[in-house]
Parts: structure tokens; C-alpha cells; sequence
């Protein structure tokens, strides 16, 4: 994995030759909609798409054509809208959240003077943007295991990241960030035997069975990958969690790992 950490290089920034505003308001429209692996196999997706990657280039399309959205017109944004811009069915379960969430972004949006005066505004570090942001009704993203609270973050995080790459933001401590998890790279653990199931959970997941949010099984799912990934950054020299996370992540994609199935849940947490 080192020799891949060495070798890889970051995604490209979306709408890279836009304005800053712009990609700011990309990074945190799409963060809010940044959920919904659950019901991938029911969406339509763009040819050689996966789901995420479906609506990553919806998305860039809409802001291409048309700009970004101003916080005025995203706080009484509907399902319709959206089910538009993405390409799917106003009716898919997914239309309602998508919008309520895009529409409480606009109203922090519309508070702070715009999308890029908020992305400054949700705090002076990497850290405190992710509180600001975990604090929000739809990027909540914490379960109770045995009686203990497990914060997760992962929209939070990985929109900080977004942020930070988009150049809205500069913070030096981004290397604090974790793994965002989600369902693929506890899936790519998994098969790269970092990870074990349980023989009854695996045979769960092999008959495409739901996981609940939020129960013991799918907590410890994406906790331990968090822990794992600590583990590979301390023995990995110059290697942090957030880079692992999308060296990981692109691994999930080659069709070795896509002809698995993994766990999925249905969660507004990824």
C-alpha cells in the first residue's frame, strides 16, 4: 500500500476552472447530498457510473450550465428540482431528503453572506469545521454501541476535505481527519483482509440483506475500518488517515471489488 500511496495522486477538483465561489458551493451542495449508498441499486445511474459518481456529475453539469445555486433558491428548493438536476424519479425516496438538506445549507448559507462566507465561517480549524458541520440536522452522523456515543462524521469530515481542496478553505490541521467511512472501504478491507466479518454477518451481506443503521454490527463496521485506517497511517510514513481514505476509495472501484456485494444501510450518514 505504500508503493499505491506513493504512486497516487489526487482526484481532480471539480469545476477547477471556475470560480472560488463556485467550487465552494459545489463542495458543499454535494456534501449535503452526499448520502444514500443504501439505495444505489435503485437509482438510475449514468453509464460506467456508480452511484456517488452519478450524482458527483449530475451535479457538475447543473453548476456548469447554470451556476451555482444561490442560498435564496436552495432554501425553497423541491424534490422536483433536484430529482431534475440528478437524472432520477421526483417520486425516489431519496428526492425528499436531498432537498430538506439542500434547503437547511441554504438557509446557513443565506445566514453566513453566501456559500464561500460560510465555508470560512464554520470555524479557524479543520476540527472545528467538522463540529459546525456535525451539528447540522441532516450531516448528523453518530450511533450509541454498548451504552457509548460513536461520533463518526463522515460527511462532515470528507466536506471539510472538499473544502480544503476546493481552495475555500486552508487548514493546517486537516491531517487530523479520520476516515470517512461509509460502506465501500470497510468493503475493500474486508477483501484485502485487513478486516474480518463474522460468518453471519458476511452471509448477510452476500444475500444483499439490509443493515440496520445505527445496530451493533453496522457501528462496528465502520468503526473498526476507522481504527484500521488509523493503524495503516502510523506505519505508513507521510501517509494520513484522509489520504489512505482516498487511495481506498478509488481501490473500491476496480471490478474486483465491485462484483462483491457490500453492506449497505439506509442512512442519511453516507
Amino acid at each position: 500500500m505504500a508503493e499505491d500511496l506513493a504512486n497516487f495522486g489526487e482526484r481532480g477538483l471539480v469545476l477547477a476552472d471556475q470560480p472560488l465561489a463556485d467550487r465552494a458551493a459545489y463542495a458543499l451542495c454535494f456534501n449535503a447530498i452526499n448520502f444514500g449508498s443504501g439505495w444505489w441499486p435503485t437509482i438510475r445511474k449514468r453509464p460506467g457510473l456508480s452511484g456517488s459518481e452519478t450524482m458527483m456529475a449530475a451535479l457538475e453539469d447543473r453548476f456548469r450550465e447554470r451556476g451555482a445555486w444561490e442560498p435564496a433558491n436552495l432554501v425553497a428548493i423541491e424534490p422536483a428540482e433536484v430529482a431534475a438536476v440528478l437524472g432520477q424519479d421526483p417520486g425516489h425516496e431519496l428526492m425528499a431528503p436531498f432537498a430538506a438538506a439542500l434547503r437547511e445549507l441554504g438557509a446557513q448559507a443565506g445566514s453566513a453572506g453566501g456559500h464561500l462566507e460560510l465555508s470560512r465561517a464554520l470555524g479557524d480549524s479543520a476540527g472545528a469545521a467538522v463540529q459546525t458541520l456535525a451539528g447540522w440536522t441532516w450531516f448528523e452522523d453518530r450511533s450509541v454501541h454498548d451504552g457509548e456515543t460513536v461520533p463518526i462524521f463522515k460527511r462532515a469530515q470528507i466536506a471539510v476535505a472538499d473544502l480544503n481542496r476546493a481552495g475555500a478553505r486552508s487548514d493546517p490541521d486537516l491531517d487530523r481527519l479520520t476516515l470517512f467511512a461509509d460502506n465501500l472501504i470497510p468493503h475493500v478491507l474486508k477483501l484485502d483482509g485487513v478486516l474480518r466479518f463474522d460468518s453471519e454477518l458476511d452471509a448477510r451481506i452476500e444475500r444483499e440483506e439490509l443493515i440496520e443503521h445505527g445496530s451493533p454490527e453496522e457501528v462496528e463496521i465502520r468503526a473498526c475500518a476507522v481504527h484500521a485506517v488509523e493503524l495503516l497511517a502510523a506505519a505508513i510514513p507521510s501517509a494520513s488517515a484522509h489520504e489512505l481514505d482516498e487511495l481506498l476509495w478509488n481501490r473500491g472501484r476496480d471490478p474486483g471489488y465491485k462484483a462483491r456485494p457490500r453492506h449497505r444501510s439506509r442512512t442519511t450518514a453516507y
